[in-house]
């Protein structure tokens, strides 16, 4: 049986699109320097949860990956994965006015040296 062998790019590419929704989206680019080598991994936007994991596990287990396949070939790699344009959802904050101090409270003040 043929034991079919990955670089680290193709190896990146091949575990990512199998665990997100559009493959299509997934874009690797690869740069060389004196410190190594850095892929960095772009996917779609809805694909970042499954991407990253729960706690990052998912992330961290593709880092390892990597970085073993680097250590076969002699080269020591990176993963950055990029965030997606409106990757992060910010929760909209409701801001409620501060309520004004009712007669009640004013009172209760006036006896206290502030």
């Amino acid at each position: 049986m043929a034991e079919e062998t990955y670089g680290d790019q193709e190896l990146l590419e091949y575990i990512v699109k199998a665990l997100v929704d559009h493959p299509e989206d997934v874009k690797i680019e690869r740069k060389v320097d004196e410190m190594g080598v850095l892929l960095i991994l772009r996917v779609h936007a809805d694909d970042m949860g499954q991407l990253i994991g729960k706690e990052g596990s998912t992330a961290r287990a593709i880092r390892t990956l990597i970085r073993i396949q680097g250590l076969k070939n002699h080269a020591r790699v990176n993963l950055k994965i990029e965030e997606p344009e409106g990757g992060r959802r910010v929760r909209e904050v409701e801001e409620t006015p501060a309520a004004p101090a009712t007669e009640e409270k004013k009172d209760s003040l006036d006896g206290l040296d502030l």
